[in-house]
């Protein structure tokens, strides 16, 4: 869990960020979310865009995304969602160094 300090500052990070994954009609199924768990192994920091044919909510696709990764929501705006989780790589340069 992300206190509300770091959790500020990922989300100033996000904003130069531009979307990696887009989620289309085939919702979040294991592609996905494999796509989604390299960039956060890489990166830590990763912003989804939800297609409109997705059919999905922001809210409860943020939710799935977090609960089935172990990672943390940072952010919603409309379709768009910003998603944390720790690496586990050792050359990784950790965003949030106290954590």
């Amino acid at each position: 869990m992300i206190s509300s300090k770091e959790r500020a500052k990922l989300r100033a990070m996000a904003q130069k960020l531009e979307p990696v994954v887009l989620v289309g009609k085939g919702g979040i199924n294991d592609s996905v979310l494999d796509s989604i768990s390299l960039v956060l192994e890489s990166k830590e920091l990763v912003k989804i865009k939800l297609l409109q044919n997705s059919g999905l909510e922001s809210k409860s696709a943020s939710e799935e995304i977090c609960a089935k990764l172990l990672a943390d929501g940072v952010q919603r705006i409309g379709s768009t969602i910003v998603v944390y989780r720790r690496s586990h790589k050792k050359d990784v340069y950790h965003i949030l160094q106290n954590a």
